[in-house]
Order: structure tokens, then C-alpha cells, then sequence
């Protein structure tokens, strides 16, 4: 898989791009705030049609304007393949892959895989349970491309009951045929996002122990899947069964609350580094070292789902590890990888490294290859 050309416009920062990739590594330096993430940010979003930074599409778009376009060239496959994104509120966006509309995410979202790692990645362990699920789900996606649309369907549902129980908040004589309802359809869609969680989790364990232990040297990592259903590996039907049992069980208390208590929406992901809780006690240096062995495992499994490797994208990183796991990162990067970095400067990189690197300037919005 190899990302040939980028193109926008009105995006983030930039009036227009335009931008051809010409070597499987490339190097974007600039200053902070000049447009480095965004373009990360461009790939990334063409991979999984979200972004850690936003929280509504049309927060992408340049200010002053009412639209963007986002467009790329992908070999896969030894073919060209077409992407492109419009989005131009209030309508909903228009996805076409060479030319064709497609309506369903998955159809869009299987043409390029990434595996994106960035300074906020490094507070995985220390930020929130919706950060870690969001991890988890992003990377499920790039190996599952139906998943992403399992999530926005349990979504919807999960809102329309949670307004539907707000709106009845206490009153215990409510329409409890309509409440059945939604909780046959939420204990369905749960089975399908939670399977899918503990399946991935499962195999990039096995992978991610070996590489912490690489880096670590005596440090076993260990990585569960904590749900409010307290439930382990399971097939989708006792999963379905498992969570309308427990919806039933919680029904008075999510009519007191009027809130949805139960589901893929309130679990966590536990990592244990010889078996302490390394979101509570694990170093920074630790911390840092279980997410580097996270993100190259994604690169593995999703190089064995799809049989292509994804583009690696690195955002400003390298600054923020030590000599020794800048190292490991660095060597890791397998040959044929398209590696996408961006960085202040070319300081953290050898120059064994940096001769099949193609290097490219950013200022304002805008790239100058070779500084000029």
C-alpha cells in the first residue's frame, strides 16, 4: 500500500495542496503551527472518516469558507484507487472511491489502512476510558471496515433511548414495550462491537507482550477488557444474551438515572505491567513503552488481516521519547513501510536514516519541498 498523491482544499490551515509522494519515507519539518498534524491528520481522516481532534466534521474546514475536499491516489493492490471526501454542511458528507458515491463507511474506509502515532497517543494510559476505546475502536477499523459502521448504529440507538429515558427520568409507569425495544436493539449491537473489541484484543496482546518484553527487557505486559458487563471471550449470540440480561437487570436504576448504564460505551481497556495497573502506578518512561509496543502491534496485525502493509504515520513523536525508544521505533519501521513524519526539526534522526528520506518544508499552510 503506498499513499501516492494528497489533495485539499480549504482545510485546516491550507487554501490548497497539492502533493505528490515520491519515496516511502517522508519528512515534514516546520515550526509548530504551521500545518505539520494537519496534514497527518488529512491521511489519517481518509483511513477512518474521524479525528481525535474534532469533534464535528465541520471543524476541519478553513475558517471563511463553507466547504473542503479532501483527495487521494492509493496503490494497492498494484492499482491506483481514488478517495474523496466532500463535506459542505449542512449536508452530509459525500464519500466517492474512483468516481462512485458510497453510502456505507465501510465501502470507503477499506481502501487505506494507517497506523497513526502522536504526542497525545503517549497519554493513552493516563487520559480517559472514552480515549482508550476510542484507540481501540480506530484500530479495529483499519482491520475491520464494517466495524465503523456497527459503531455508528449502535450510536444512534444508544441516543435514542438515552433521550427517551431523560425524557421520562423517574417515572416508573413509562412505556416499557418501547423501552424493550431499544434494549433488544442495544444488547444486539453490543454483542457485535464488544466480539469484535475482545477478538482484536485478544490477538494484539500476544503481539504487544513480545514487544514490550523487547523493549522492557523483564516486564510483562498484559492487556484485558474490562466491560460493565463483566463478561469474557465470548461468541456474538452469548454476548447478546449476556447484555439484555444485565439491560433488564439495570432498568429501574436507568429510569432513576435516566441515563444508559450498561454497554460498549462505558468500558475500558486495563494494561498491566507485572500485573500492577499501569494506568495508576506505571511510570511516564513505561507508559510511553507500552503505547510504542500498542502501535507497532497494530502495524503487524494489520499487515496480516489485509496483507499490506499501512501507512505509519508519525506525528512529532521522536521528540517526546528517550534515546532508547527512539531507537526501537526507528528500527522497527520495516522496509517497505510508507512512513509519514513530521517533526521541528531532523535532529532525533541519523543520517543512515534520513539518506531515503524525502524531506519537505511547511510554513503558513503551505510546503516547500527541499526548503525552497
Amino acid at each position: 500500500m503506498f499513499l501516492k498523491r494528497l489533495k485539499f482544499n480549504n482545510y485546516r490551515n491550507y487554501d490548497c495542496l497539492d502533493f505528490e509522494f515520491s519515496k516511502n519515507k517522508t519528512l515534514f519539518i516546520g515550526k509548530n503551527a504551521q500545518g505539520k498534524t494537519n496534514l497527518l491528520e488529512a491521511v489519517y481522516y481518509l483511513s477512518a472518516l474521524n479525528s481525535s481532534r474534532i469533534k464535528k466534521d465541520k471543524e476541519l474546514i478553513k475558517f471563511g469558507n463553507e466547504f473542503l475536499n479532501i483527495n487521494a491516489t492509493v496503490l494497492k493492490s498494484d492499482t491506483d484507487i481514488e478517495l474523496d471526501i466532500l463535506i459542505n454542511p449542512p449536508k452530509n458528507k459525500v464519500l466517492k472511491v474512483n468516481g462512485i458515491k458510497k453510502n456505507k463507511s465501510a465501502d470507503f474506509v477499506r481502501v487505506l489502512s494507517t497506523v497513526s502515532f502522536s504526542n497525545s497517543d503517549l497519554l493513552l494510559l493516563r487520559g480517559e476510558p472514552s480515549d482508550r476505546r476510542k484507540w481501540l475502536d480506530n484500530a479495529i477499523c483499519q482491520v475491520y471496515p464494517a466495524y465503523l459502521d456497527k459503531i455508528n448504529k449502535y450510536n444512534k440507538i444508544r441516543l435514542q433511548k438515552a433521550n427517551f429515558l431523560s425524557e421520562f427520568q423517574g417515572v416508573y409507569n413509562l412505556n416499557e414495550t418501547m423501552l424493550d425495544v431499544f434494549n433488544t436493539q442495544l444488547a444486539n449491537s453490543s454483542a457485535n462491537i464488544m466480539y469484535l473489541r475482545m477478538k482484536f484484543l485478544c490477538e494484539l496482546k500476544k503481539i504487544a507482550y513480545e514487544k514490550h518484553m523487547s523493549i522492557s527487557k523483564d516486564e510483562e505486559l498484559n492487556i484485558e477488557y474490562e466491560n460493565t458487563l463483566n463478561a469474557e471471550y465470548a461468541s456474538v449470540s452469548e454476548l447478546s444474551t449476556l447484555a439484555y440480561d444485565k439491560l433488564n437487570e439495570m432498568k429501574t436504576e436507568e429510569i432513576r438515572k435516566g441515563q444508559c448504564l450498561i454497554g460498549p460505551h462505558r468500558d475500558d481497556i486495563l494494561f498491566c505491567i507485572n500485573n500492577l495497573d499501569a494506568r495508576r502506578y506505571a511510570s511516564q518512561g513505561q507508559q510511553r513503552t507500552v503505547v510504542l509496543a500498542l502501535k507497532l502491534s497494530e502495524l503487524d496485525i494489520i499487515q496480516e488481516k489485509i496483507n499490506e502493509m499501512p501507512v505509519l504515520l508519525l506525528d512529532d513523536v521522536l521528540a517526546e521519547l528517550d534515546n532508547l525508544r527512539q531507537n526501537y521505533l526507528l528500527g522497527a519501521i520495516k522496509d517497505g513501510v510508507q512512513t509519514i513524519i513530521t517533526s521541528v526539526d531532523t535532529l532525533a534522526f541519523d543520517d543512515d536514516f534520513l539518506k531515503d528520506v524525502e524531506i519537505v518544508y511547511v510554513e503558513d499552510g503551505k510546503i516547500k519541498p527541499n526548503g525552497k
